[in-house]
């Protein structure tokens, strides 16, 4: 996602659910459109910590904090985030299934 490549894409389970941090919820053909379209442009993803790593015969459970920067509508905007992501193994790939953010305030 940092460099906006469209392969992000590949990393998704058809069925994913994004839960974003204001409370927006998008399935995979949403955010594949918001994405292609440049309604959110990431500029730097930072990963700052990993709380947790789960794992469970084929499904992983992480949580970690990032710090992102970039434009949203072509506004500047930069937030640290808490995320959960539930990822899925099909066939011999992992597949982010599901994801939920939180805004992290100083």
């Amino acid at each position: 996602m940092q460099n906006n490549d469209s392969n992000i894409l590949n990393l998704f389970a058809k069925n994913v659910s994004f839960g974003h941090s204001n409370g927006w919820v998008q399935n995979f053909e949403d955010f594949k459109k918001d994405f292609n379209s440049k309604k959110v442009i990431y500029k730097n993803i930072d990963q700052i910590e990993i709380y947790e790593a789960k794992k469970y015969k084929n499904i992983y459970s992480v949580r970690r904090k990032i710090k992102v920067s970039g434009l949203y509508k072509n506004q500047n905007f930069e937030m640290m985030l808490g995320l959960l992501e539930i990822w899925k193994k099909e066939k011999s790939a992992w597949k982010l299934w599901s994801r939920q953010s939180v805004e992290i305030k100083p």
